[in-house]
């Protein structure tokens, strides 16, 4: 097996790798990413809603920290939430500096409303095409940085690490060749676990490895069952499913059934627009009860719908239906998961020299349930952050050749799980026991499954026993939560109480 070496490994090439490598200039940097050129494999591409700061002349950070501590059940750490508030801002204002337009009224931002905001505080790009305009930006800037390498479709597998802490991964091309990448300092950005379902919005290469692979080094995680659901994904045989953005709630779209019968008002006091939690649990609940569900949003009008929510309206068209006229089928379908590699906010994991950024690491933010916009925001703040300290923690840095993966040889090996149970007997396994509603029977039933395919697993490829064991962690921890009365639960200090 062929050894590359570098100075300071990315793995993963979302908004918040990306961040991470621009900031950390000081160093000679080697981004291992599984995409092409042109492919769609990161969440951060296909985020609609936009990101959330507040800058509006009626809104505070204090406002933003309220929501974001409430969206999140009051299990946030509130040293995170208001690092993150305080300096949304400023994320706003770098990324701008980059390149990114945001939309504007004449000389004022033009903010969108979304679920548990207080107020309009989401600025958008591109319409609902915010995080492709946001990625498109970062990866040219990422293009034309000297400092970096990049190693595109290559996966990474597993960790290289011993007593002194990690110090790189064994990767693995698109041919099936692998390699030993040594880094003095890894950092994971490999997004989340939707992919682990079989309803979810997240690109397939989104299982959880990132995760996986920390856990199978000894990397304290938490909140590992906290996935938050999406409660409108466009209800089509797809996967990833299509999303339909939540902003269209905000515009005064509306969730019904099948006589026409809104679905929210009786549930939460904010109707359509509670937190994405509760609008999630009483989709399923509908659907559980042999009900469909829809999005009216034909009274926004074709020019309103087309112009402000270009990717949905093309998603909807493309598929047949037209939002103007009919209401657009809906299912909840996982998002974003909340927990992760347990960081700092320096996104210093529990393993010396191992650092995690993104939706792969918890920081605490988003507590048990994510503030809608407030992920690409965290990408960016803490992708600045973590950069910054890692170009001041330069030690003995690695001199090094440009790294090219053509050039390299290494030893092949069975590659493709599709076939065993990191596959589609796992996805639907997560869907009914660890979807919008658990309960510890099927909990249970679950971990048994988990257990019979581990067993057989010993002789299967290292993802594959990685993303069992990851799918056993989440299950024992939802179990956990269902087994433990909620005000006993370890929570976190209130943002609003500290100095």
């Amino acid at each position: 097996m062929t050894t590359l070496e570098t100075d300071l490994l990315i793995v993963g090439a979302g908004a918040a790798g990306i961040i991470t490598a621009l900031n950390a200039s000081a160093r000679r940097i080697c981004v291992l990413h599984a995409g092409g050129e042109h492919a769609v494999s990161t969440a951060s591409e296909i985020a609609q809603g936009g990101i959330a700061a507040a800058v509006g002349s009626d809104d505070t950070v204090a406002r933003h920290v309220t929501d974001t501590w409430v969206a999140g059940h009051g299990r946030s750490r509130g040293e995170t939430v208001r690092y993150t508030c305080s300096n949304a801002p400023a994320a706003i204002h770098y990324l701008e500096s980059l390149g990114v337009c945001f939309a504007r009224r004449g000389q004022q931002w033009s903010l969108h409303l979304e679920a548990a905001h207080s107020r309009a505080r989401v600025l958008h790009a591109g319409g609902d095409a915010t995080g492709a305009v946001i990625m498109d930006t970062l990866r040219r800037r990422l293009r034309e940085a000297s400092w970096v390498d990049e190693l595109s479709g290559m996966r990474a597998l597993g960790l290289l690490h011993d007593a002194q802490g990690v110090h790189g991964v064994i990767a693995m091309s698109a041919d099936g060749r692998r390699f030993r990448v040594r880094a003095r300092d890894v950092v994971l950005a490999t997004g989340g676990l939707g992919g682990l379902y079989s309803r979810t919005t997240n690109p397939r290469s989104a299982c959880g490895d990132g995760v996986a692979m920390a856990l199978a080094a000894g990397a304290h995680c938490e909140a590992l069952d906290a996935v938050q659901f999406h409660p409108t994904a466009l209800d089509v045989a797809e996967r990833p499913l299509p999303l339909i953005s939540e902003a269209l709630r905000g515009a005064g779209a509306r969730l019904i059934d099948a006589t026409g019968r809104r679905i929210m008002p009786t549930v939460h006091p904010l109707g359509d627009l509670a937190p994405r939690d509760v609008v999630a649990r009483a989709v399923y609940l509908e659907q559980r009860s042999g009900r469909r569900v829809w999005l009216d949003a034909t009274e926004l009008g074709s020019t309103d719908m087309a112009e402000s929510f270009p990717t949905a309206y093309r998603q909807c068209r493309a598929r047949g239906i037209d939002p103007c006229r009919e209401p657009i089928p809906v299912t909840p379908a996982a998002h974003y998961h909340m927990g992760g590699i347990t960081v700092d906010l320096d996104g210093r994991s529990g393993l010396p020299r191992l650092w995690a950024v993104g939706e792969v690491a918890c920081t605490g933010l988003h507590g048990a349930n994510r503030l809608a916009s407030n992920s690409l925001l965290e990408a960016v703040v803490f992708g600045q952050r973590l950069g910054q300290v890692l170009a001041r923690d330069r030690g003995t840095v690695v001199q090094t050749k440009r790294i090219t993966a053509a050039a390299e040889e290494s030893d092949a090996g069975p590659q493709d799980d599709s076939s065993n149970h990191s596959g589609g007997e796992l996805r639907e396994l997560m869907w009914q026991c660890l979807g919008p509603v658990r309960e510890a029977a099927t909990l249970v039933q679950g971990l048994g499954q988990i257990s019979v395919w581990r067993t057989a697993s010993a002789r299967q490829p290292w993802v594959c026993r990685d993303r069992l064991g990851l799918a056993e962690a989440m299950l024992r921890a939802a179990l956990l939560a269902t087994e433990t009365p909620a005000g006993s639960r370890p929570g976190s200090r209130s943002p609003l109480s500290a100095a």
